[in-house]
């Protein structure tokens, strides 16, 4: 994607309330001039975030995470930079300019905006002719039955294709749209001869959006048992690749981000009956198969993801093809346990928000179990316990799901039920735990390798976890202080921070940050590299504290002669480290610094 210019990127940021952006992830309180909040990216029951509605900047005060709206956008969504500003764009209705590229990547862009407008249209169309067709009127009444109503039907553009052979054809081709364009927006196939003809007919259609809630393709429900499949899904192509999909993302984030957990269920209709039950953090992985790219997602949003797939062998099997695809990513994930031969669509059929249907499976959700809980208690339940040689073996299977639980109260709970289950003796279980964690890891065979599963290269390792912030010690402040007053006021600051040399500051970080406010004084934040996220938290915290650090030129001049004193007690330090005489140069320096600093006026 080419460059958005700098000009477009200042307007966009403008157009933009970050107030309201922020507040779809966590309640805001104005205080004075700031809005402050819960932050939205750790755990805390104090407000320590902070969003500076003029300057569109954040900062949370306990983690240290900052950064302008665009940041936010993209750590809260999982966008780059680009998508981040193209999103805001989009949202505030501000039309943006790019930089020259490359004539081929230019026309690949248009030519994916032109497919995104074509499939907008036609998902307009399938729901215009879902309530309006007499054609429709049997799949009306399929929905109906189903407990959903038209209100949630037509907040998910839910429609019908129908049954004709070209009605998409003639219309797409009506509105300007060649058969080449129709058939890579996957709305066309062809038969033996070569002929196309409408992809979807006499079927439920569900549109499948992004994230940010552009329509990508389309899932079809079939009406009649002769019609196979039952699911049609558009094809893979340039916008819809189910495996990196998730249906309805773009309606539940804000509950995501709000509850600080996802529900993933099966189909369409799971989704549909959840949301019109009030459980609005649901999503689909559109089938039983949930792939490292849906866990990557899910990951973005949220650190709690509940499956609440149907409890079925499929379901289960792909709850535990979950628990592979995420080792590694830093979700935790649990197991509502759905009753054999039920889904959500049937459990909630016309229960809305606050019914007894409704308040049960939320229930079913704040209860959920682990998933090494329910992988342990699902081998139990296969397992023959009839024999000791069948104990045996459900104790070879569950042993290596006890030792890679964490040492918890959980997992000692887990370790006497598997005893009483298998009538043995708690020591011994815990024994053949302690064994197995203790024992060399093997590398698993080819054949044990799951397709799909994370390794080091997709980021399969574990991210370490946050360190807690390090008090700054007087030398830091002092910096920091200085570096808040030159942006506060910065006709006077870029002279003092001129003088300011990497001999005076303490760290890398805060050399850099001095030589990006040199040439960025006036507009901090303007062309920061959004990819260094300790550097963009830096400068937006400096940013922000400098609306409440008290400024002067004199204040300056003042924290620069400490600051010089720092340095040049730091010299001496180092020169007595090795064993010689303290230069006189370096005393007599620092002695009249000294009297400076005793001396100084900040009114002068």
């Amino acid at each position: 994607m080419a460059r958005f210019t700098q000009a477009s990127i200042e307007r966009v940021k403008e157009s933009t309330d970050i107030v309201e952006v922020v507040s779809a992830y966590t309640d805001l309180r104005r205080a004075g001039q700031r809005f402050t909040g819960l932050c939205p990216f750790h755990d805390e029951r104090s407000p320590s975030f902070s969003v500076n509605a003029t300057e569109k900047l954040y900062h949370c005060f306990g983690c240290g995470v900052g950064g302008d709206v665009f940041k936010f956008v993209e750590e809260k969504e999982g966008l780059a930079f680009g998508e981040a500003v193209e999103a805001l764009a989009e949202r505030y209705g501000v039309e943006v300019e790019r930089e020259e590229e490359d004539p081929r990547a230019e026309e690949r862009r248009k030519q994916r905006a032109r497919l995104g407008e074509l499939l907008e249209r036609t998902s307009a169309f399938y729901a215009q002719f879902l309530w309006e067709a007499v054609e429709a009127g049997k799949a009306r009444e399929y929905l109906a039955g189903r407990g959903l109503a038209e209100e949630v039907l037509k907040e998910f553009g839910v429609g019908y294709a129908p049954s004709a052979w070209d009605t998409i054809l003639k219309r797409g081709q009506s509105a300007g749209y060649s058969i080449a364009e129709l058939y890579d927006a996957g709305l066309l196939v062809k038969n033996k001869q070569g002929n196309a003809y409408d992809r979807f007919r006499k079927r439920i259609i569900f549109p499948i959006r992004d994230a940010r809630g552009r329509v990508q393709g389309f899932g079809a429900r079939a009406m009649t048992p002769d019609q196979k499949p039952k699911y049609l899904n558009s094809p893979e192509g340039e916008l819809y690749r189910k495996s990196r999909t998730l249906y309805a993302i773009e309606r539940a984030r804000p509950a995501i981000a709000k509850s600080e957990r996802a529900v993933v269920v099966e189909g369409y209709t799971d989704v549909l009956a959840l949301h019109q039950a009030g459980i609005t953090e649901t999503v689909a992985v559109m089938g039983t198969a949930i792939t490292p790219e849906q866990v990557q997602l899910l990951a973005a949003h949220t650190e709690e993801v509940v499956l609440a797939l149907d409890a079925d062998s499929a379901g289960r099997e792909a709850m535990l093809r979950a628990q592979r695809v995420a080792a590694g990513k830093r979700v935790r994930l649990r197991v509502a346990a759905m009753k054999a031969g039920e889904d959500p669509a049937d459990t909630l059929a016309g229960k809305g928000p606050g019914s007894d249907a409704a308040d049960e499976f939320r229930a079913l959700v704040e209860k959920a179990d682990d998933l090494p809980v329910f992988h342990v208690r699902m081998l139990l339940s296969d397992a023959d316990l009839s024999s000791p040689a069948g104990r045996d073996r459900a104790l070879d299977e569950v042993v290596p799901v006890l030792s890679a639980m964490p040492e918890s109260i959980t997992r000692e709970e887990l370790e006497r039920e598997v005893a009483s289950k298998l009538e043995a003796d708690p020591g011994l279980v815990r024994r053949r735990v302690a064994g197995h964690r203790q024992a060399p890891a093997q590398p698993p065979k080819r054949a044990e390798i799951v397709e799909g599963d994370p390794g080091p290269e997709d980021g399969g390792d574990a991210a370490p976890p946050a360190q807690p912030t390090r008090p700054l010690s007087a030398r830091e402040r002092r910096e920091r202080s200085l570096l808040q007053m030159a942006i506060a006021m910065p006709s006077d600051g870029v002279d003092l921070l001129e003088r300011l040399t990497p001999a005076h500051l303490s760290s890398g970080e805060m050399i850099r940050a001095r030589d990006w406010l040199v040439a960025h004084l006036e507009a901090p934040l303007d062309g920061i590299p959004h990819d260094d996220e300790a550097f963009v938290a830096l400068v937006t915290q400096l940013v922000m504290d400098s609306e409440r650090e008290p400024a002067s030129r004199g204040a300056m001049e003042l924290n620069l002669l400490w600051l010089e004193r720092a340095m040049v007690e730091a010299e001496l330090g180092e020169a007595t480290a090795n064993g010689g005489d303290p230069p006189v140069e370096l005393q007599k320096r620092h002695g009249e610094l000294s009297e400076q600093i005793a001396s100084f006026d900040p009114e002068r």
